[in-house]
Parts: structure tokens; sequence; C-alpha cells
């Protein structure tokens, strides 16, 4: 039981000492369990608030009863007590801190502006500080459509610098007008770095005489009688109209925004994000944070600003639909933050806040949905209760060879991706025998099984036969909390017409198309996917290894410098024959083996 008293004893001592400087501070219990981390431009200040029991919510009360000591990190400013905040939640994931628990990462374009002739394209990952980034975009399909216009209206190169450098010829890309083909010349380094600094300028929302710029060269071309140049400058000026007539009344004075809306309802929290650059919507994305009991929508949302803001660009601009500490905020961030009262800014919050609400729904609706095939399934298969762990199995390989198990994971919330694993095949004697693969599959799931990640059921891809298989191989564990089903196609091999399979019962069918059916074989088919997908980002991976370790004189260290100087075994099977004699430790003859390995 806690002791509030004492709890509130110890917090009051901390406060005397408390530093009254920017930084972070933890609350740690008598079993070194650290609760919640915080941070503040005053770290007093910030912790006395935690002393007027009557005004805290249940669950900080709690917190606070919990405290045994505190640890403070002074820190330079906000903006590094952001960064050092983040560190702490990910290091300890503290029970009173809430999380946002997703791991989305967003697609951005990168513009390599210290290249001779800087490329186009499109990145995921840690941002390199000599390179222009723009984003983040909520899908491929935003920046494909965002590319797809620079390459109208700038013709910037898109393709590898191994590709580039090789080029004898322009590509197709430059014979249909979207590439001006530095690769051979056919654009000077000053004319091309000028097209580089006006696609800048425009994702920055900056350069608003491209237009006319266009229009010039293309009355130019025309007065000369060059009426094939005068088409392409047409063309580029329609991709460009063709931007500008898409751009939203509402987000054109927008030139770098996010706007955030958050919503509650049924006690689940919602921050739904829409990123607006160069007055467009580059798409929008829901979370759900945990963690949120009792807690308000201001501290919901200054949470999702210290994690997401850790790993994403930052806007010029981010409007909030609810009032939080500007000072600091914008301090820690360097940006301007808003919660507006009227006026265009503020429909679009409303608007951020509608669709977190209908995302809340959906939600709700999923889950309730889940929630009855869940139910169905306990009943129909005789669970003790309805599984909160589902694991489903398959196996993957090409006449044996890369062969690879696979286990999915689904929860009440979805598919628990994070939990996916796979198994490469050890034993090179079963690989074409499916039973033999999921005995090994499974021994090795069961050696690293915890209580924590015990399934409540077992889903196998196949018949009796691999049921039993199973079965005979778990033998030694204690398996009767776990139920272990397997799933066949019928006779026709008709989706729809599964047979279940569980020991010491008759197999059986499900109502044709019904929910329940239909849920089962879902699940069933997310793992033979990703069986799949995973075989072949394997295979692919073993063709790119082996077809350098085939060629005579090529060790581990050749391959290596090859492999970090060209990126990949496919740009070293394109390269010439000077250029592999730039690699280090690459002699005349050494080069001419691997030309010819790779042209013979």
């Amino acid at each position: 039981m806690f002791d509030l008293k004492k709890g509130l004893a110890n917090l009051k001592k901390y406060i005397k000492i408390a530093p009254q400087e920017a930084g972070v501070y933890r609350m740690i219990s008598t079993f070194d369990e650290v609760l919640y981390v915080g941070k503040a431009k005053n770290i007093k200040n910030r912790i006395v608030a935690y002393s007027h029991i009557e005004k805290l919510p249940k669950r900080l009360q709690q917190m606070v009863a919990q405290i045994d000591r505190m640890e403070f990190v002074v820190v330079e400013n906000e903006a590094r007590a952001l960064l050092v905040e983040n560190e702490l939640i990910k290091k300890y994931s503290p029970k009173y801190n809430i999380l946002l628990k997703d791991d989305k990462t967003f697609p951005y374009l990168m513009i390599d502006v210290e290249a001779d002739f800087p490329r186009l394209s499109k990145y995921r990952g840690a941002k390199k500080d000599k390179n222009k980034y723009f984003g983040p975009f909520a899908s491929v399909l935003a920046v494909n459509s965002v590319v797809d216009v620079l390459q109208k209206v700038f013709m910037l190169r898109s393709c590898r610098d191994t590709s580039f450098k090789n080029r004898q010829r322009p590509c197709l890309l430059h014979q249909i007008k979207r590439c001006s083909a530095p690769c051979v010349n056919k654009i000077s380094s000053e004319d091309y770095k000028k097209s580089v600094r006006d696609a800048i300028e425009f994702l920055e929302g900056k350069n608003t005489s491209i237009q006319k710029e266009l229009s010039d060269k293309m009355e130019e071309a025309s007065k000369k009688l060059d009426f094939e140049t005068a088409l392409v400058f047409r063309d580029r000026i329609r991709a460009l109209s063709t931007v500008q007539s898409k751009q939203n009344v509402e987000y054109d004075k927008l030139k770098s925004a996010d706007i955030i809306g958050v919503a509650k309802e049924s006690n689940i929290f919602a921050v739904e994000i829409f990123f607006i650059r160069s007055g467009q919507n580059c798409g929008n994305a829901v979370y759900f944070p945990k963690q949120t009991d009792e807690a308000e929508k201001t501290e919901v949302l200054e949470a999702f600003l210290s994690e997401f803001y850790v790993n994403n660009q930052v806007p010029k601009e981010i409007i909030v639909s609810e009032n939080i500490d500007f000072e600091f905020w914008q301090n820690a961030l360097g940006c301007k933050l808003v919660t507006p009262k009227s006026g265009n800014k503020l429909k679009l919050s409303e608007f951020a806040k509608k669709n977190a609400v209908d995302a809340i729904r959906r939600k709700i609706a999923l889950e309730a949905s889940v929630k009855t095939n869940l139910e169905e399934f306990r009943d129909k298969f005789g669970l003790a209760d309805i599984p909160k762990r589902i694991e489903i199995y398959d196996n993957s390989h090409n006449q044996g060879s890369y062969a690879i198990g696979a286990m999915v994971v689904a929860t009440p919330d979805g598919f628990d991706k994070k939990n996916y694993r796979t198994f490469n095949i050890k034993n090179e004697n079963i690989t074409q025998d499916d039973f033999a693969m999921m005995k090994e599959v499974l021994l090795r799931r069961f050696e690293k099984m915890t209580e924590e990640n015990r399934p409540d059921v077992i889903l196998l891809d196949g018949g009796r036969g691999q049921l039993n298989a199973v079965h005979e191989v778990l033998a030694k564990y204690d398996t009767s909390r776990i139920a272990i089903i397997a799933i066949s196609k019928g006779p026709e091999r008709n989706a729809g017409k599964e047979f279940y399979h569980m020991k010491d019962k008759m197999s059986f069918e499900l109502e044709y198309r019904s929910p329940l059916a239909f849920y089962l074989q879902n699940l069933r088919d997310e793992a033979h996917r990703f069986a799949i997908g995973t075989h072949r980002k394997r295979r692919a991976k073993s063709m790119y290894k082996s077809s350098l370790d085939e060629i005579e004189g090529i060790g581990k260290k050749r391959k290596s410098d090859l492999l970090k100087y060209f990126g990949s075994a496919d740009d070293v099977a394109q390269a010439n024959l000077a250029d592999l004699q730039k690699v280090e430790g690459i002699s005349k003859k050494v080069a001419e083996k691997i030309y010819s390995y790779f042209h013979n």
C-alpha cells in the first residue's frame, strides 16, 4: 500500500534542494523504479506543483505516494532539456509518463547540396547536417507526387552516384523530359545548380518568380524558332501550374506548418497531426498515446510534442488545439507555436481535432469488432479465455534454399509488429521438410519463452501432420495453457473453406465467409506475407553476397572495401574498370577479374 504522507514528505525534502534552472527531474521509488521523468525551464518551480496534492488527479497522487527520492539534471536551455527528457523516457519507460509507443518513421525529400550535381531522393533515417531535407510526408505516395512535380519542373537527377558516374548516354528520364542529364553534360554545372536552388526555394515556399522565368525562356526559344526547347518549357510551366491550382486556399499562406489536434472520447486520447509544406497538405497521421488515465489534453499534447519533435523535423510554425506554456515550447523547439482564437487557423485546428475524434471512433469500432471475433474464437475453439497473444507461424523456402520460419503476433489491439520474428533454418538437411522446419522453429521459440511473452494461441499454417509434429517437439514443455491450432485449406484449396485441427478433437470448418473465418484467414495471410517477404530479402542478400564471394582473390577485406565504396554488390557489378581501380587495395589485375566475372 502506498503511503501518501511519506511520499509527500520526500517530495518536499527534494523541493528544498531542487535547482532553479532549466533541466530534467526524475521521481524514483524505494525499489529504484523510475516513476516519472519531466522537464522544466525552472525545475524547482515545476515540482512545487506536485506538492499541492488536492489539485492532482488520482494517477499523480499515486505517483507522489511512491516517491522515495529525486534526481536532477541541469542543462543549458529548454531545447537540451527536451532531448535529455526524451532519452531518459526511452531508457526507463516510466509508468506515469504519457508514451506514444509508436515507431512511425516518415519519408523525407533529400537534396545532397554539397555534391557537384546534387541528387533528388526519397529518404528515411537519421538526418545528416550537410544535406537539405524537406518533409515529413505522411506517406510514400505524398512524396512521389512532389518528386513527380520537381522532376517535371526542375529536371533534377534522381539516379545513384555510381550510375551517374558510369553513364555514357542519357537515360529514359531525360528522354521523357524529367531529367536534364548532367551525367552526359547536357546541362552546365552552373545551370544545374541554379535549378537546384530554384527547387529548394520552391520547396521552402520562397520563390514566386519561377513561372515568369520559365515563361521568359519559352518565349526566347520561340523567337529563335527552337520550338522543341519551347515545348519543354511549356510542359514545365504546365506542371507548375497544376501544383498551384491544387493548392488549397486554406493552406496557401502556411509555408511550413504542422497542425495538431488533441481529442478525448471514451477515455481514449488521439493526437492528429497534419503536415503543411509550401501551401500543400503533405498528409496526416494519428497517434494514440498510452498511460493517459485521468490526464488532461494539455498534458497529452506536451508529451506528444516532446517525443515527436525529437525524432522529426520541426516546421516554422506549429498550430495546436490546446493552450500550453508557449514560451517554453518556442524556446525548446525553435519555432512559432500558436493556439488560434479565430480565422482560418482556428478552422484548421478544429479540423485536426475532428479528425482525432473520428480516429477514436474508428478505433473503438475496430476494437469492438476484434473483441467480438476473439469472443467467438474462445467459444468455438473451447479456449479458457479471450486470447491476449496469438502467434502465427509459417515457413518459406525456394526448393530448400534460403529457408526461413516466420512468427507473427496478434493481440486485441491488432498486429504487434515489434514482436514479429524470423528464424533462419540452421539444419540444412531439413529445408525441404515443412514438418521438420516447423519443429525447429517452435523449439527455438520455446527455448526463449518467458511468462511475459507466453502465447495463448499458436496458429499453424498446415494440417494435422503439422499439428502432430509441433505437439511432438513441444512434449517436454508445459503447453496446457496454450491452444495449438492448425489451419489448412479444403480439398479445392479455396479460401473460406478452411479446416481447423486441434489435438484430441475432430477437424472442423467454420461457417463459410463468417467474420471469425475472415479474421483467422487474415492472421494466416499476414504470417504468409511476412514469411515470403523475409525469404525474398534473404535470398536477394545471399545472391549479392555470393556473387562477390565467388570471385577469386576477393577476400573479406577487399569485399568490404568494394561495398563501402560502391554501396552494394549490384553497383560493383555495374562499375567500369577505371572505377574499380579507384578502390583502395584493388589493383588493375584484380579489377579485371571483377569486371570479367560480372560481364562474361
